[in-house]
């Protein structure tokens, strides 16, 4: 890390749906809910073409009024939910943290002209660890996590990301970790025709566009179809634009993607960069 030696490969770039709560610590219908979200989230490191050296994941979970960077060599457990078994608030995900990361995040930041602090208490919240306890989970990759901004601007964002760009050929993962679909008031049958609007509009921009015309569409996202009845609040769309912006002139990849999650929602998963046939489509077309 400290010497930051360009990879013989550039890792790509991901927008992860990471599902509800401790899920893969649970039993029963939310567990089975979730089969197809795990599927894709244990091919995600076959995907790639190294093993990362870190992770760096933007969670839809931590907002601040800037941006911060995790800082601790040892991070704790934020349990980040309510209602779940006893059990799930003494899980642990023990992955170590990187503060030789944080500081070369912070330093990229600063050279783009970006604000950031080093938070040495922050621990992982629940769209790090429980995606991560799939994907990773011996926990033997340094993760460090990434605040978003609660002013929520998709091109302040979109510049985080492209600040970020270089630490794709040192060996580090850019994940944005959040929802394609994300208002829990209508999860449920009203959610099925606003959230298979949205995620076509989604799917259309991110792989169907130019780089320039992807941008663009993303700044505008309000626009599109069902916007806001997907995302009343954008806090789960947010660490998308991250993942374009240090991916931004490269092609995007569906990898998971089915359209009756929890009944009829549908929810999409994207990888930007190193395109492989590894792909997972668990689309269930409907007759209408």
């Amino acid at each position: 890390m400290k010497q930051r030696m360009q990879q013989a490969t550039r890792l790509p770039t991901y927008f992860i749906s990471h599902g509800g709560g401790p899920w893969p610590w649970l039993e029963g219908s939310m567990r089975e809910a979730m089969k197809n979200l795990r599927l894709s989230l244990e091919a995600l490191p076959q995907e790639l073409p190294e093993k990362p050296k870190a992770i760096l994941m933007i969670s839809g979970h931590w907002e601040e009024e800037g941006f911060a960077i995790m800082s601790s060599p040892n991070p704790g457990m934020l349990y980040d939910y309510g209602g779940f078994p006893a059990y799930t608030y003494q899980i642990k995900y023990p992955a170590p943290g990187s503060p030789e990361l944080a500081t070369r995040v912070h330093e990229l930041l600063s050279h783009a002209g970006i604000d950031s602090l080093l938070d040495p208490v922050r621990g992982f919240d629940h769209g790090t660890f429980s995606p991560l306890a799939v994907s990773y989970p011996n926990a033997d990759v340094p993760v460090v996590q990434l605040s978003i901004r609660n002013d929520y601007d998709p091109g302040a964002h979109i510049n985080l990301g492209r600040a970020l760009a270089p630490l794709r050929d040192e060996g580090i993962l850019i994940i944005g970790s959040g929802l394609s679909y994300h208002n829990l008031r209508n999860f449920d049958a009203r959610a099925e025709k606003p959230s298979h609007e949205f995620d076509s509009w989604l799917s259309e921009t991110l792989i169907e566009n130019s780089p320039e015309e992807r941008r663009q569409r993303l700044l505008e996202w309000e626009s599109a179809p069902s916007a806001r009845l997907a995302h009343p609040q954008e806090d789960h769309l947010i660490p998308l634009m991250v993942a374009v912006g240090a991916a931004e002139d490269e092609p995007a990849t569906r990898i998971y993607h089915e359209d009756d999650f929890f009944g009829g929602i549908a929810v999409s998963s994207f990888r930007f960069g190193n395109d492989t046939d590894s792909s997972i489509n668990l689309s269930k077309h409907k007759e209408k």
